[in-house]
Formats: C-alpha cells, structure tokens, sequence
C-alpha cells in the first residue's frame, strides 16, 4: 500500500541545504515541496503529514486532511498562531544538534562577559592598554529562565565550566548539581542571579516578562558591578524599550540577544549601535534540516506503527 504523502512548507534561507537533506530521507514516501515549482496548484488533499514554518496561507485549505503537523523549529508559537490550524497533534522539533547548539550560544556569551570582552573591544578602538579586575567563572551565578531540555543541557555545561548555575520554571524542576526555583520563588531566584539566561517559550504568561521591573531584582553584587541579559529563547518575551532603559541607567551592565520582538530587527532600532548589546540574527540554535527530516521520519514511523507521537505540544499550555 503506498505510504501517504508528506507536504513540506518552509520558509528558510539555504534552499540548497533543504534540497540535500530530503534526498537523504522519505525514500519510500512522496514528499510534496511547495517550495519546488512543479508543486504550485498541486492537489494536497492526499497528504497526511505537513512540516512546517511560517507556511503559506492557504495551505491548511489545499491540504484538508493533515493528520500530524510538524514544526520546523524548537519554538512554536508562531505555528500555534496560524489562522485555520487544524485539530491535528503538534509535534514540537527536539534533537541533540538543536540543544548542543544552544548550550554552545550560552556559554559563549557567559564566558564572553565574564571575561569582559566588550569592555576590551571598547578599549582596542580606544588604542587604550588596560587591564581589567580578573574574574572567573566561580564568581558568577547564571540563572537560567526554561528549564526544558536545552536548559537542562546548558546548565550542565555551564557548571562543567565552573558558573554557579540556578535554574527557574513555572513548576518545579530537579536538576542535578543546580538549585531551581518555581514561580512562587522568582524574586529569590532573581535576587541571586549576575548573568540572566532566558530560554523560555512565548505563551500568555512569558510575554512581555522580561521588563524593566525584573531587570530591577537581579543581583548587583556580581564581579561586573550589574547584571547581563542573555535571550535566546524568544523575542516577545523581551521588552526593548525597557532593556535600552535598563542598561542606559545601569540597572542592566549589558546584554546580548539573539530574539526579537520584531524579526529581522529593523534598521532604525537603537539596539543595532548600542556598545553594551550584542546583536545576532536569531541564530542560536537554528535548524539543522538533515536533523529536522530524520526526527520527521522516525515519528511518522511510530505513529504508523501506533506507538505514541514523542514531543507533542499541549496547545493550552502553548509549548
């Protein structure tokens, strides 16, 4: 019997990148890449499976049939946000190249602060020889804001370094080696923290939570004499405007984000020339798509096996 279709709509730079990686898998299943010329107009009501990112906006309707919807990346509440998704299970994208680039993101810019290097970039375009007060991992606490799988990993990491690491959830986690804190204890965990890491999804609760009134509860007692932000979660969970006011009236030292409320970051944002922000391209942990078509393939195969899907979002929850 042949095996029903998979329809992939992806809205990602590096076509040739996606064209290599579907030829590595599905080798006895249609594939349906809307992205190909051939597929414009085409029939979709025979495909079963879709993966997605930011799809094109009928595709819902041209594919009436959907079974199992697959996110093409880690975060999905731009999927959840989708006009006529169908009542179909969600299955978030979670595999070790996501959470080892991820964990490779944090403690990059953990080290990349503690060692001051923005301040030795100021000082080499000032042609100015000084040497700062030493510091080391030890005398920092990072806490880490999503305790998921890619927190989980990153705290592990950042303590094999040697940063005292905290961790922080809506529920209570257990975490190895790392002291958590649930809602109910967020100022506590704040209070203690030098190097702020947010790795949360964006739900109701998660938006907008990263404001002025929080940055204002970190711990100033740290090497840096102010707190760092790091975001690499999501951009809606950030406030720009207050994180710009934070660090021009020292409540915050610096920050570095990959997220933004608006993607890409729009040219007149302040953000761009700030000298205590590090700007990226929402690039901390993105998709690998060889490894995105592989966890595609061996979930389809335990759904047609009827074993359970693994990674399903729970839509109330939003992650």
């Amino acid at each position: 019997m042949p095996k029903a279709p998979v329809v992939i709509d992806l809205k990602f730079s590096g076509r040739a990148a996606i064209v290599e990686a579907l030829g590595e898998v599905f080798h006895d299943r249609p594939v349906v890449d809307l992205a190909d010329a051939k597929n414009r107009g085409r029939d979709l009501s025979d495909c079963r499976y879709a993966v997605l990112w930011k799809p094109d906006d009928d595709l819902f309707e041209r594919a009436p049939n959907l079974e199992v919807l697959f996110s093409g990346g880690a975060g999905v509440d731009s999927v959840l946000a989708l006009k006529s998704l169908p009542d179909a299970p969600l299955v978030r994208f979670v595999d070790p190249s996501l959470t080892r680039r991820m964990s490779e993101y944090v403690v990059l810019q953990c080290l990349y602060h503690a060692r001051r290097i923005p301040d030795y970039i100021g000082q080499q375009a000032e042609t100015r020889w000084q040497q700062l007060p030493p510091a080391e991992a030890r005398d920092f606490t990072v806490g880490i804001m999503g305790l998921g799988e890619l927190g989980q990993d990153a705290a592990r990491k950042l303590k094999v370094i040697g940063f005292n690491v905290i961790g922080w959830s809506r529920s209570m986690k257990a975490v190895d080696g790392v002291e958590c804190f649930d809602a109910a204890g967020l100022d506590a965990f704040l209070a203690k923290t030098d190097i702020l890491v947010g790795l949360l999804p964006l739900t109701t609760e998660t938006t907008g939570l990263f404001d002025r009134e929080l940055f204002e509860k970190l711990s100033r007692s740290g090497p840096l004499g102010g707190p760092v932000f790091i975001n690499a979660g999501r951009g809606g969970s950030q406030v720009e405007t207050d994180i710009l006011a934070a660090l021009e009236n020292g409540v915050l030292y610096a920050a570095a984000l990959d997220v933004f409320a608006t993607e890409p970051l729009p040219q007149t944002s302040p953000l761009w020339s700030h000298e205590r922000v590090l700007v990226t391209p929402h690039v901390a942990s993105d998709t690998d798509v060889s490894a995105l078509f592989a966890h595609v393939e061996r979930q389809i195969t335990r759904f047609e096996a009827g074993e359970p899907l693994r990674h399903v979002v729970n839509r109330d929850a939003g992650y």
